[in-house]
């Protein structure tokens, strides 16, 4: 199954187990993350419903990409000026792409109240 996401204004095509660079994404390397805004999902010719598919990836690194030179200059004015910029970016490894997982709720445990807790320990006193 493939997908189309959208991140750092960018589009990606996406699959299970391709490596992508990305805009920098906030997380640390072994983090999973899942990308949101997806355009388009299907498998082979069939596109799926997007708002039931999911695209969760892992991050394998924060790194910076390669150097962009900026070089400026004017004509018989002895004007030169030469930068350089790296742009942050962040490495992913998709993990999976399919049909969103109904991940069933946790129950919290159920918290004794202040009138509860009078009341079980004089039944247990009555015993």
């Amino acid at each position: 199954m493939f997908a189309v996401v959208r991140t750092g204004g960018k589009q990606y095509r996406v699959a299970a187990g391709d490596k992508i660079a990305v805009e920098k994404l906030a997380g640390e390397a072994g983090d999973t993350i899942t990308l949101g805004d997806i355009l388009l999902a299907g498998e082979g010719d069939d596109l799926a419903d997007v708002s039931k598919v999911t695209v969760s990836a892992e991050i394998i690194a924060q790194a910076k990409s390669e150097k962009v030179v900026v070089f400026k200059k004017r004509r018989r004015h002895n004007y030169r000026r030469k930068n350089g910029h790296r742009q942050q970016m962040t490495l992913l490894r998709i993990t999976a792409v399919g049909a969103a997982e109904a991940k069933p709720a946790k129950k919290a445990a159920a918290k004794k109240t202040k009138t509860e807790a009078p009341a079980a320990e004089a039944a247990a006193s009555a015993e």
